[in-house]
């Protein structure tokens, strides 16, 4: 048990605790969950009120959020008052403002919030139940460091996994610690790629070689015209400076198109137009482009002579039949079918006129830059549409030139960045894609290459110890909630999971020993945006833990210290001590004018300047005879050999097409299920976090869009609550009926908290409820938007 005084003293200051808990706040006493502490007016004396001095901390939010911001923490007597955020007019676009959205300026009642998880617990009821008990951190450590080498000693190291998330991680707490100490005693399960662009980041590199297939930002003041494919970085931000350089190549007078379902925030506030479209079929209009381009003859044909392997039957594989092409597929020449407009138009719902429109604009305006967003990569086929946005890239040349785009996954060479100091080699040279993990909890031992499984022919063992830290992916993000708690309550598969975070996730229901995580505000950190954001925030410590709440680098030291090899996870330092190294390191090894420790604490900001915009493929395009595209060919594949041997042509095409979904339009299920329902990243959360915030509930409440005419169909009014199911769960939520959804198509948030009734059905509108475990069939990556639904009024 802990000897620390507790939060809320009886002798604290009436006028410091109303500060702390603010107007709206449940207070609650250290080692007590929801315990309301009862103050009497007439009973306390009002002291006498003294000035305090207030200081002000600059932090970043490293929570998984692209844009990081920055976080002005206003601190009296030990207590954070309130949050500003960067004052930084950000006029000049080199040195953008990182101000916090809604999401920032609610930390504080995330950080004080009531149900913040205060010290170890261990499980004492059934899996997923939720019944703890107070232990105290001796116990915990004493308990993960025997269940560690016993589990490893009986099955082997590789039965030990570290599941994917990264909620409330910082650089240096999470998953990382685990997997070091793991790496440092036999070795672990590893995974590979992830669940928010999966099946791009292994589709990309079969055109292009490199996943780092996007410009920096500042390429768009260049561009002419602007495409984003189910891109919505109005609120899913993916750096703080892309939609600065969005308004400003709006305000030049640059069209910009935004293709969605849904009528988001993005196209409210930066597009021209907008193109309502149904899910999964992104590649049948992708596939009209081309025909429309092509036969209009508005294609670069010198470039894909150059360039390119597979547009035409001049330029195929040898040994591979002429009619395999591009080009003779899009014109119909092998199968039969024309990729017209009105072809695609059945199939999208998008007319064939405005098809056609879109086509001779994107083909026209030099340079043009077609972004695609992860979302439509997220489903059944999302390959097809990443290498699909690729192949309009290359017919129009817009590929290695400023103001252009080669579309793919969208990464943007590394030219900022810091070094990340704490590594580890791991023995198990075996890895599963992360989306796998359940299979490798119920069939670990019967996974093959076809099933994702790289770096060994088989696994020794399925997987019986889960590291779940600071995520809640263990339950909550990943697909088909009931199946994943039907595998996780069998204490025969895993046999032990360790869980930390900052509060009672669902995910965390689901642990045997239960960490308090401590939040930014608590630690120090480097906070570093997603993609091509130049700049760092320096995360400053604001306050000491509250409660018995440790980052989890301090805990995994006692654990290694148990196990015999603190010397060898610490190297003798502490969490401050490696972000010191990686400032230094930083300065050393990759850019000379980084600041010291001291002089970026200072600074808070730390902005990258470079010369010109990033360009990728600029070098292979021209000086392709010194460049090579990374391909086995050297150019860019628009057929890939690679994927043709694979011999699984109708879910794994050479080239990219469209390949009709499971679940999709087209699927025989809609009579039973007709209505496509998909999910979005909401302003009001970072994936899950940030749901249970009172505050952002006001915000941005959680609720499911749906069209005018299929809520009249089914007498569903605006506010009504509906009930969504499919033959896999089903979920309760409120209805906001809008026409800024396409008819035919439901979205509910994604990241709501799974909450079922006594009869399990959910009640939060838990969109993993809903979703199906099939994963891609290249990647093996996360098809979470593929969904067929039924609605009715609840």
């Amino acid at each position: 048990m802990s000897d620390k005084k507790p939060l809320i003293s009886t002798n604290m200051k009436r006028r410091t605790f109303l500060k702390w808990t603010g107007a709206a706040a449940v207070p609650v006493i250290a080692g007590g969950i929801g315990t309301k502490l009862l103050i009497d007016k007439k009973e306390v004396k009002s002291p006498e009120i003294k000035e305090v001095t207030e200081t002000v901390v600059s932090t970043c939010s490293v929570n998984n959020c692209g844009g990081k911001c920055v976080i002005k923490a206003h601190v009296r007597d030990g207590v954070v008052v309130r949050i500003s955020t960067d004052t930084n007019k950000g006029d000049d676009l080199s040195t953008p403002a990182l101000r916090a959205c809604v999401r920032g300026r609610s930390y504080r009642s995330m950080l004080y919030h009531p149900d913040r998880l205060k010290y170890p617990m261990k499980r004492v009821g059934k899996r997923g139940e939720g019944k703890f008990e107070r232990i105290s951190w001796e116990e915990a450590v004493d308990t993960i460091a025997s269940e560690m080498k016993r589990i490893g000693d009986k099955y082997g190291p590789d039965s030990r996994y570290a599941n994917y998330a990264s909620g409330n991680q910082g650089l240096y707490a999470g998953r990382t610690c685990a997997r070091r100490l793991m790496a440092l005693t036999g070795g672990f399960l590893h995974y590979r790629n992830d669940y928010s662009s999966g099946a791009s980041n292994v589709a990309t590199p079969y055109t292009y070689g490199s996943n780092n297939s996007g410009n920096s930002y500042d390429s768009l003041l260049h561009s002419k015209y602007i495409i984003l494919w189910g891109q919505n970085p109005a609120e899913i931000i993916f750096s703080t400076p892309y939609r600065d350089f969005l308004l400003a190549a709006k305000k030049n007078g640059t069209k910009i198109v935004v293709i969605d379902p849904r009528y988001t925030d993005t196209v409210v506030a930066f597009a021209d137009e907008w193109i309502p479209i149904l899910p999964t079929t992104d590649n049948a209009m992708m596939d009209a482009m081309g025909y429309v381009i092509i036969t209009e003859n508005l294609h670069d044909q010198a470039f894909l002579d150059q360039f390119c392997v597979g547009f035409d039957s001049d330029h195929m594989p040898d040994g591979v039949d002429k009619k395999e092409s591009l080009k003779s597929y899009l014109l119909g020449e092998k199968d039969g079918i024309a990729k017209t407009p009105e072809w695609a138009e059945k199939i999208t719902r998008v007319p064939a006129e405005k098809i056609r429109q879109i086509a001779r604009e994107y083909a026209t305006a030099k340079p043009a830059a077609l972004i695609q967003g992860w979302g439509p990569q997220r489903h059944a086929y999302g390959e097809q549409v990443m290498r699909g946005g690729a192949q309009l890239a290359c017919l129009t040349g817009n590929v290695g030139k400023l103001g252009g785009w080669a579309a793919g996954t969208g990464y943007s060479e590394p030219r900022s960045g810091i070094v990340f100091p704490i590594t580890f080699e791991n023995p198990i040279k075996a890895t599963i894609p992360c989306y796998q993990w359940t299979e490798a909890v119920e069939r670990g031992t019967e996974l093959t290459a076809a099933d994702g499984l790289q770096g060994a022919d088989k696994l020794n063992t399925n997987i019986k110890l889960i590291f779940n830290m600071a995520g809640n992916m263990l339950i909550n993000q990943h697909s088909d909630i009931n199946r994943t708690h039907k595998l996780l309550v069998d204490e025969s598969k895993v046999e032990f999971i360790v869980a930390s975070d900052i509060f009672m996730t669902p995910s965390m229901k689901y642990a045997d020993i239960i960490l308090p995580a401590t939040t930014f505000f608590e630690r120090y950190d480097i906070g570093t945006p997603w993609g091509t954001g130049d700049y760092v925030i320096f995360g400053d410590k604001v306050i000491d833990p509250l409660f018995e709440c440790r980052n989890e680098y301090d805990v995994f030291a006692e654990i290694a210290d148990k196990l015999g090899v603190k010397d060898k996870f610490t190297e003798g330092k502490t969490a401050l001590d490696w972000v010191k190294e990686s400032i230094k390191r930083t300065k050393e090894e990759m850019h000379p004018d980084f600041p010291t420790f001291e002089e970026f604490r200072k600074m808070g900001v730390y902005y990258f300047k470079h010369d010109a915009p990033n360009i990728a493929f600029q070098k292979q395009i021209e000086d392709p005879a010194n460049n090579k595209f990374e391909t086995p060919s050297g150019k860019i594949e628009l057929f890939s050999k690679a994927l043709y041997d694979m011999n699984n042509p109708k879910e794994i095409p050479a080239i990219a097409k469209y390949v009709p979904a499971w679940e999709g339009p087209e699927d025989p299920l809609k009579e039973t299920y007709p209505l496509q329902l998909i999910s979005w990243h909401y302003k009001r959360r970072v994936h899950s976090t940030h749901d249970n915030n009172p505050w952002l509930e006001e915000a941005a409440k959680q609720e499911m869009w749906l069209n005018p005419v299929d809520a009249k169909a089914r007498s569903i009014k605006d506010g009504d609550r509906a009930r969504v199911f499919n033959g896999r769960g089903e979920l309760e939520i409120d209805v906001k009926v809008t026409s800024r959804i396409m008819p035919g198509v439901a979205a509910i948030p994604q990241g709501g908290w799974y909450t079922p009734n006594e009869k399990g059905i959910d009640q939060r509108g838990s969109v993993n409820v809903l979703t199906k475990h099939h994963p891609t069939p290249l990647a093996k990556a996360n098809p979470q938007l593929t969904n067929l639904v039924q609605i009715e009024r609840a």
